[in-house]
């Protein structure tokens, strides 16, 4: 088991607000949170970070049946990514090196997610929104 994977295994357990989630977006959010806030604060660059949010959001979408879940899990997102963005430099929290972090950072950036812009469990569709190719 990776580093991180048991930092945020470790992270999960002590910082969630409602114990453990039970629910797959929930999880879903407080480890994508978790991965993107760390990246942010190894200093992976910021068009690489909004992309893998925008890809931890259509995870998100797909696994929630309904507004509410959407809305909480998105909240458990900027929670854990807040979080982890810029961790307080005197407290004592496990922190993961950025060399493990830049490696499963890439893991992620290389998961494709099938059916994207459909939710077909529950026959919605998403909008990708703004991209960052867009405009050039």
């Amino acid at each position: 088991m990776s580093v991180l994977a048991i930092t945020t295994a470790a992270v999960l357990l002590v910082a969630s607000p409602s114990g453990t989630s039970s629910s797959d977006a929930g999880r879903i959010a407080a480890n994508g949170g978790f991965l993107l806030g760390h990246a942010h604060r190894c200093g992976i660059p910021t068009e690489r970070v909004v992309r893998a949010g925008q890809l931890i959001r259509e995870l998100i979408l797909a696994a929630t049946a309904d507004a509410q879940q959407q809305e909480d899990a998105t909240a458990r997102f900027a929670q854990f990514f807040l979080a982890t963005a810029v961790p307080d430099q005197g407290d004592s929290k496990l922190i993961p090196s950025c060399q493990t972090v830049a490696s499963e950072f890439e893991k992620l950036e290389r998961h494709r997610v099938a059916g994207v812009g459909s939710n077909a469990a529950n026959g919605r569709t998403t909008s990708r929104g703004f991209r960052l190719g867009d405009g050039e």
